[in-house]
């Protein structure tokens, strides 16, 4: 244990504290003094037992504004946090979506390719048809024309 020297409205005193922790005790106790001095400078002689219920008073309620105002921030935390996981799982759900579409689109222009290549082969198989027709048609209208 360290022994630290403070000194609190104009008096000295000596307190313990564990080792290390010998800074953050002067810290505290020159505000709560520095509290202390305000209070008894606005409220002038009302007694120290009074006075340092008031400081008390005032600490106490500025811890639990604290405490308040950190436990409303963690619950805005909370629903951030919430929304963010609802966020994204709406994004990984998009995504699988857009996936599965992309692959019935690449499914349909796969089918579509084939049935072109088909309708290719019959639309030429008509034409080398049509053609022949034609020729044929040609060497007949030539051969008739040739006999008369």
């Amino acid at each position: 244990m360290a022994n630290v020297n403070i000194t609190f409205n104009g008096k000295e005193f000596l307190l313990s504290c564990d080792d290390g922790q010998e800074e953050h005790l002067v810290e505290l106790s020159e505000e709560l003094n520095k509290k202390f001095v305000g209070l008894k400078s606005q409220l002038g002689g009302i007694g120290e037992n009074k006075l340092l219920l008031i400081t008390s008073i005032k600490v106490m309620d500025e811890y639990f504004e604290t405490k308040k105002k950190i436990e409303e921030k963690k619950s805005e935390l909370n629903d951030l946090s919430n929304k963010f996981k609802e966020l994204r799982s709406l994004v990984f759900q998009y995504k699988d979506n857009k996936e599965k579409e992309i692959e019935i689109l690449k499914n349909n222009q796969e089918n579509f390719k084939e049935e072109v290549e088909k309708n290719k082969e019959v639309y030429e198989k008509i034409i080398d048809e049509a053609a022949e027709k034609i020729e044929t048609f040609i060497q007949k209208a030539n051969s008739d024309n040739q006999i008369q």
